[in-house]
């Protein structure tokens, strides 16, 4: 891993626990947001080996910390939001958003046009994950508590 990375990480870390203070998460909980974070932005390094588009990768960082926050908010008897916004904090396009408005104030509409876009794609990843990391644990659930509630069949039938 090269030291570019463990920086990244040790910033998505670190970030993530900076935005958990000022969303007042309890200190206890503090170093699981952290934690959500810095695993969002290892899925999105990691997957950059093999895939070199953003979108993608946004997606799976974000169904990867969605996952991570649903499944530690019901071992701590937590709201999933408590982990979750401060997972999502390090992919934040804020940059791409940047350029966007750079591109509007210098009159580059064309420019604007292709990064707005970009960037409305990058959200919509961010989003999609959210939402389908969310499903896929409520449909889990689900089906759990249906083979919990249903009769055990007796032997030999």
């Amino acid at each position: 891993m090269s030291e570019a990375n463990i920086v990244q990480l040790a910033t998505a870390f670190t970030g993530s626990i900076g935005f958990a203070l000022l969303f007042n998460v309890p200190v206890q909980r503090l170093m699981a947001a952290g934690f959500g974070g810095l695993l969002g932005w290892a899925v999105y390094l990691l997957l950059g080996i093999w895939y070199p588009g953003d979108v993608l990768r946004f997606f799976a960082a974000s169904v990867s910390f969605t996952l991570y926050a649903e499944c530690l908010a019901r071992l701590r008897k937590t709201p999933s939001t408590v982990f979750l916004v401060p997972a999502a904090i390090p992919l934040v396009p804020g940059a791409s958003l940047y350029r966007s408005m750079r591109f509007t104030v210098d009159g580059a509409w064309m420019d604007f046009t292709n990064q707005i876009i970009y960037t409305l794609f990058l959200a919509s990843a961010i989003a999609g994950g959210i939402v389908c990391g969310m499903t896929l644990v409520h449909v889990a659930e689900k089906l759990l508590r249906m083979r919990k509630s249903s009769p055990a069949t007796p032997p030999g039938r």
